[in-house]
């Protein structure tokens, strides 16, 4: 019986993601020249959306972008997106996020964030961890509507800022804390 259950709930999962249109594809893997223009785009988006984004930005010691999360859930839920780490405009490295999460939740969504690194040891810990778990390690201040009219960069005094852009779907609310943060090689 509890594989039926189990059954119905993947079923019931994958029709809620087709429905949406993010099912991912067979080629999970994007090239790193799509990862990278679909950064740039995000990035773009968000200075434009966001002022203040900018604005840290050009103060930043580095951004990372994950251009798209795609995140679902019915009980048991998860998400997964790819990310560029950028330093002084150039790349210096790829980045993965993930997370599962459990308990009362159901459907689907997708959306993008970027994490403004403040300080240099806020890149050296993401650089150096061999997975970092967002909540444990600098300090993460997620910037909504409130913060973000009374932000900038002489009263930005936090190591990394998270901007959360683009959500569509039908999965209320975007957490960050618990995922995990872990450096890839991409395809060429």
């Amino acid at each position: 019986m509890k594989t039926n259950r189990s059954s119905w709930q993947l079923i019931a999962l994958l029709l809620v993601l087709t429905c949406l249109g993010i099912v991912p594809s067979s080629g999970m893997a994007a090239p790193v020249q799509e990862l990278e223009r679909e950064a740039d785009l995000a990035i773009e988006k968000l200075y434009r959306t966001t002022p203040v984004a900018k604005k840290l930005a050009a103060e930043a010691n580095g951004v990372l972008v994950f251009p798209s999360i795609i995140k679902a859930g019915l009980m048991i839920g998860g998400q997964h997106g790819k990310g560029v780490l950028r330093v002084d405009g150039e790349t210096t490295g790829y980045y993965k996020s993930t997370s599962v999460s459990y308990g009362l939740q159901i459907g689907a969504q997708k959306f993008g964030y970027a994490l403004i690194l403040m300080t240099p040891d806020a890149v050296d810990y993401l650089e150096s961890s061999q997975g970092w778990e967002v909540g444990v390690g600098p300090s993460v201040v997620v910037v909504d509507e409130g913060i973000a009219k009374s932000l900038s960069t002489t009263t930005a005094k936090d190591e990394i800022y998270a901007f959360v852009f683009g959500q569509e779907g039908l999965m209320a609310g975007v957490s960050l804390e618990g995922s995990k943060i872990t450096k890839f090689v991409p395809e060429e």
